[in-house]
């Protein structure tokens, strides 16, 4: 082997790192979401990974998807971060993409412990608002700011103030 020819497992680390560098971007921070724009779902959650870095599932979208008469009335809990919660529920549009699942991103499991939020199973209803790459482009993930489940509202963004 020459000193330019890289070895096998060199190769292997290499090819590893590309195939998880998707989804790392997506699991780090709120930069790289569009949070002037955000998007309303509503769904059952078809899988769940409850557990750090963050809590994530997959969502199927309701097949009537359609932003409910009175979200922009809904109260949202504070947080301790500066979240103009009504403005975005004033906000929230529908995506303009058309994929029927998506996959969520909700906050680590010390913040949903702080918010009291139980884990959801498989099969139950949940509806979010939150945030999306900027045009919707790459793989349909939200990074959910709000989470309506079991007859209850969440905040993600912070702690409870």
């Amino acid at each position: 082997m020459s000193p330019t020819t890289p070895n096998r497992r060199t190769v292997l680390a290499a090819a590893g790192a590309l195939l998880l560098a998707p989804r790392a971007f997506a699991h780090h921070g709120w930069s790289s979401f569009d949070q002037n724009r955000p998007i309303y779902l509503s769904g059952r959650a078809a899988t769940v990974s409850w557990r750090n870095p963050h809590v994530e599932f997959e969502l199927e979208l309701d097949a009537d998807l359609k932003l409910p008469a009175d979200l922009a009335s809904r109260a949202v809990p504070a947080q301790s971060a500066p979240v103009d919660g009504p403005a975005l529920l004033k906000a929230a549009q529908l995506p303009t993409r058309r994929d029927r699942k998506w996959h969520v991103e909700l906050a680590p499991l010390f913040r949903m412990n702080a918010w009291g939020m139980p884990e959801l199973k498989v099969g139950d209803a949940v509806e979010l608002l939150g945030f999306t790459f900027a045009g919707e482009r790459g793989d349909a993930v939200l990074r959910a700011e709000y989470v309506w489940a079991a007859g209850k509202v969440y905040a993600l963004r912070s702690s409870p103030a």
